[in-house]
């Protein structure tokens, strides 16, 4: 018997990543003044985009490669059919140059990622240098950096990505422009969240969708990854019950009593009832977070 053609789970994150400025949740004023800079073609040499995980500093990096370097470019919109808009989803074009700093970080590997920057594009409009957790640049590195941006090569761009914008030096920071990606809200997230669920035909109760939003704290991959967990652990539909197990999330209603205890100074209650969810395995700072909110 032939066995059946198994294809791997892509995971949510990388499934339903944004592939262009209409799809990034929740950075609108990001969007609107990268998508004016491209299309009044005032776009700066160098950029450097800041903000928790998960938010889309990466993502917003690609994106922009795809408006410097699409066929009808530089723009905001773009056919996903463009061959150079493809190889850059796939991480194969031959000009955007993809760097993680993080486990790269001395100034022999930063030079050899900027041997041929002086020589023109291959097939883009742009050679574009993607550098993620810039701030991991040891010193000498960062030195090697400044003069490429002191005096930038035509044709070339720089889009810097870091959680830690402060430990970037003022000299290098000064040279780019900065855009910092909010937390995304979670009104905006059970929005994102429930298209998806919808999209992949998974039912789930909206009271678990918004623990999700919450647990997620503002970062659009940690909310998916705690959503692919949810629906593994789930029978069809996604329960609110299952989330907060898995989460370790206190029931509401035990956050009530818990909350009228202590303001009424019933202090051995309190505690008891404190200890009941510890015991059942209940985070404390979740718990300390619910009697919070």
């Amino acid at each position: 018997m032939g066995e059946g053609v198994q294809h791997d789970y892509v995971v949510l994150a990388r499934k339903y990543r944004p592939r262009h400025f209409g799809e990034l949740y929740g950075q609108d004023a990001l969007v609107r003044t990268l998508s004016n800079a491209i299309a009044t073609n005032k776009i700066h040499h160098a950029y450097v985009l800041t903000g928790i995980r998960g938010v889309g500093k990466t993502t917003t990096a690609r994106i922009m490669a795809k408006a410097l370097n699409c066929e009808n470019g530089p723009s905001v919109t773009w056919d996903e059919a463009d061959p150079h808009v493809q190889a850059i989803t796939t991480g194969q074009h031959m000009d955007v140059y993809e760097y993680d700093a993080a486990s790269n970080r001395g100034v022999e590997e930063v030079a050899k990622l900027f041997e041929g920057i002086n020589y023109a594009p291959v097939s883009g409009r742009y050679k574009v240098y993607i550098i993620d957790e810039v701030h991991m640049l040891s010193t000498t590195a960062f030195n090697a950096l400044l003069k490429t941006l002191e005096e930038p090569p035509p044709r070339v761009k720089f889009i810097f990505a870091t959680t830690e914008v402060n430990k970037i030096p003022i000299t290098v920071l000064s040279r780019c422009q900065r855009f910092d990606l909010k937390r995304i809200p979670s009104e905006t997230l059970i929005q994102l969240f429930t298209s998806i669920l919808e999209k992949e035909q998974i039912e789930a109760e909206p009271a678990a969708v918004a623990m999700v939003a919450r647990a997620a704290d503002g970062s659009a991959r940690d909310g998916l990854s705690l959503l692919d967990q949810a629906i593994a652990l789930s029978h069809g539909k996604v329960l609110a019950s299952v989330v907060q197990e898995m989460l370790g999330l206190a029931d509401r209603a035990q956050l009530y009593d818990l909350l009228e205890m202590v303001l009424d100074g019933r202090m051995e209650e309190a505690l008891s009832l404190l200890d009941g969810l510890y015991a059942r395995g209940q985070d404390a700072v979740g718990v300390v977070q619910g009697l919070l909110e």
